[in-house]
């Protein structure tokens, strides 16, 4: 069979990986929904031993929505467009490397949104297409402050927002739904603002005709998808490796090839001191940077130097993300919006393939830089790479391939629970089908490893963590270090992080009221 964990090994996996540690309030409830319906997803084959949780609750702990972008934004061109290690570089100044040309992604010009990604209203009655409001469950008229919505809603929502309405508050968490939603209107403005409505999110001219028939067929292909048979879910694996190993430039087999020094190639120049570090950048690593001047002080340039990297990759991971099966079939905004929350968390997935306890390759493998340079750092900058180096050891241990790893990655960028989502179902529908090739996968080729899928679940957890973590390291050093500047494409990824993290206090809470949950988190 493709798919033959035991329901309860999965959740008590889970909750033995919480135990003894406060509980993430934004991580877990990514990670129990995909439990849930991972596990649940055979129901023929294995008894139900959790309760659906019902659509209104999951949708109150999705957070807030991306607001469609404005001019300026950063995604047109991305749109269109192994085993252990033991052998460690040793500094070898004197060894020439060959400059390559590298492209400065933070001296580009600023890219902009497309207009497709300025949404218009939802002529939904036009489509003869019935999307419900996700407030309270009546026929949406359009797409309003954000999400899709009805009349009422909307109605409700901007007499609130002109009026600087203050309702009484509400502990009870009410359903909000068609025939109650006037009840209770703490609650409906509660949830209003968790399923992301916004006056900032108002949306500027039409929708696109091409736009519409995709959301009508990603609504439409819904529950008709059948379940993947294991050839199928074979050649899904295949296909999405081979798109890996297209459109990433630096594969795990290469990184560990080079860190082990098991290659031909010039062992990596390595950057231990302030002295090597501007070697490099004259030259031997990569080439020196306009408006980029040696004499920066030494944290801010590698802050640079770490936007440099991440712009880079999220070229990659957007040209791979549109080679995964369903991805360009998802709503424009949709493709948009998994983007912007996912591709931290694949970078961050990807990033031990390149590290060792004692440094990480740089520049396509042509440098090293030891780790213990970059915790000689001041304040804030030394606490940049630190977590994922300590997170690098953790998931290197796994002992991932290039094959796992694709997979993986698709998965994480395919999550259902991204705030601002159209069409959550179809999302949803695509992730299934690529961890169902995972853990068939997995099965093959790990076959000592009978707990390896359960333990990438939780590794999903800790990536969004770790991506918290990182935007608020990111909100800090913007605020106290003048010299610092974000590229304007992470000014837009971060911008709606940051949105996400301030309701994550709010999602816990949200959790406690719900009996599956609180029973998984307790």
């Amino acid at each position: 069979t493709s798919f033959q964990l035991n329901t309860n090994a999965i959740v008590n996996f889970f909750n033995g990986a919480q135990t003894g540690r406060a509980p993430k309030s934004s991580c877990c409830t990514s990670t129990i929904k995909l439990i849930q319906r991972t596990v649940c997803r055979r129901a023929s084959r294995y008894p139900q031993t959790v309760e659906e949780v019902e659509s209104s609750e999951a949708s109150d702990t999705t957070g807030t929505e991306v607001s469609p972008g404005s001019k300026g934004s950063s995604w047109t061109n991305l749109q269109n467009g192994g085993g252990t290690e033991q052998e460690v570089p040793q500094p070898n100044s004197n060894v020439p490397v060959t400059a390559q040309n590298f492209e400065d992604p933070l001296q580009a010009p600023p890219l902009s949104l497309s207009d497709q990604l300025r949404l218009g209203r939802d002529d939904t009655n036009n489509l003869g297409l019935n999307v419900e409001c996700r407030i309270c469950g009546d026929k949406a008229s359009g797409f309003h402050y954000g999400v899709h919505a009805c009349e009422g809603c909307k109605g409700f929502f901007r007499r609130t927002i002109r009026m600087k309405l203050e309702y009484e508050r509400c502990e009870r968490a009410c359903k909000v739904q068609k025939k109650s939603r006037n009840k209770c209107q703490y609650c409906r403005f509660q949830k209003c603002l968790g399923l992301g409505m916004s006056h900032d999110a108002i949306r500027y001219g039409r929708m696109p005709e091409a736009e519409k028939k995709k959301l009508v067929a990603g609504l439409l292909a819904g529950a008709n998808l059948p379940n993947s048979g294991g050839a199928d879910l074979k050649t899904l694996a295949k296909h999405v490796n081979t798109s890996y190993l297209r459109n990433l430039n630096m594969t795990k087999k290469k990184a560990r090839s080079i860190l082990t020094g098991k290659t031909t190639c010039t062992a990596p120049f390595v950057i231990h001191d302030m002295d090597s570090l501007w070697q490099a950048e004259n030259g031997l690593v990569w080439n020196q940077l306009n408006g980029a001047p040696p004499n920066k002080e030494i944290g801010v340039h590698v802050f640079y130097r770490c936007q440099c990297t991440t712009v880079e990759t999220v070229r990659e991971l957007t040209e791979f993300a549109k080679n995964i099966p369903g991805f360009v079939d998802l709503f424009l905004n949709d493709q948009v919006t998994l983007l912007k929350y996912g591709v931290h968390e694949a970078i961050f997935a990807m990033l031990p393939s390149l590290m060792n306890k004692d440094g990480l390759l740089v520049a396509n493998g042509k440098g090293f830089v030891t780790r213990e340079f970059l915790r000689s750092l001041r304040k804030p900058f030394n606490e940049i790479m630190e977590p994922k180096f300590e997170f690098a050891v953790k998931f290197n241990a796994l002992e991932l391939d290039d094959s796992d790893l694709a997979l993986f990655v698709a998965a994480i960028i395919l999550c259902g629970d991204r705030p601002g989502l159209m069409n959550v179902k179809q999302v949803e529908q695509i992730q299934d089908g690529i961890l169902q090739a995972l853990d068939q996968h997995l099965q093959v080729h790990h076959p000592d490893s009978p707990h390896l899928f359960p333990k990438l679940l939780q590794k999903m957890a800790d990536l969004r963590q770790l991506v918290t973590e990182n935007a608020q390291l990111v909100q800090m050093i913007k605020k106290t270090e003048s010299e610092t500047s974000l590229h304007p494409l992470l000014q837009e990824i971060y911008k709606d992080i940051k949105t996400f993290l301030n309701i994550c206090g709010v999602i816990y809470l949200l959790l406690q009221t719900c009996p599956y949950f609180r029973c998984i988190l307790h």
